[in-house]
């Protein structure tokens, strides 16, 4: 589905995928909470491992990253817990909202919009066809607001869209302007300064060693 949207005196196209998966896991709390900030070659080890295997996997996955990695991510935790609960009770990291903030910590803003063009539903009334002047009604105003963060890298400006859907959710979309290329770049620079370990190549071997663990 396409919706365009006015934001900053710009039109800009966002681009919903009525089907798109969630990019988390949700049977495995810890990696569902560390998943988005784990590299993707983590993410691969981890799947391999057996039971016992992740267990110790868990251990050297903060043992391997600055005491001041833990603190950061244990600060964020407790916001998402606070503020995006009501979205997922039981792993309220495993939101659209939540998994962003986790791995990219405060926009330097946000915005909130609500759509101004309105769309009237015309539906049968009793006895007679309902017209689309009557009333707004069956407006559903809730679907149409729009919050937009924003974060600088370098000398961009990349934003990152959410739609509400009632009753409760806030789904990520495209939001094709202002340094959406970037949006990679920004992710992984988080990745690595933030929650990056002290020494890749040391890491990587004890991370291999755990393959062999039954």
């Amino acid at each position: 589905m396409r919706i365009t949207w006015l934001f900053p005196g710009v039109l800009i196209l966002i681009l919903i995928s009525a089907c798109a998966p969630s990019l988390m896991p949700s049977k495995d709390p810890w990696y569902a909470q560390h998943f988005f900030i784990m590299q993707d070659f983590e993410r691969e080890i981890y799947r391999s491992l057996s039971p016992t295997g992740r267990i110790e996997f868990q251990k050297i996955f903060w043992e391997e990253r600055p005491q001041t990695a833990k603190e950061e991510f244990d600060r964020r935790m407790e916001f998402i817990y606070q503020n995006y609960k009501r979205e997922n009770f039981k792993q309220p990291w495993n939101t659209d909202r939540a998994r962003v903030y986790l791995l990219n910590g405060p926009p330097a803003m946000i915005e909130s919009h609500v759509n101004d063009n309105w769309s009237m539903q015309v539906r049968q009334a009793v006895g007679r066809t309902a017209t689309a002047i009557e009333t707004r009604t069956d407006e559903d105003i809730a679907a149409t607001t729009l919050e937009v963060w924003a974060y600088n890298f370098e000398d961009q400006v990349v934003y990152y869209s959410f739609l509400f859907e009632p009753p409760n959710k806030w789904r990520q979309a495209e939001l094709r302007v202002g340094g959406y290329r970037y949006m990679g770049a920004l992710e992984l620079k988080n990745k690595v300064e933030t929650f990056g370990v002290k020494d890749e190549s040391a890491y990587r071997q004890k991370l291999q060693k755990l393959q062999f663990i039954k």
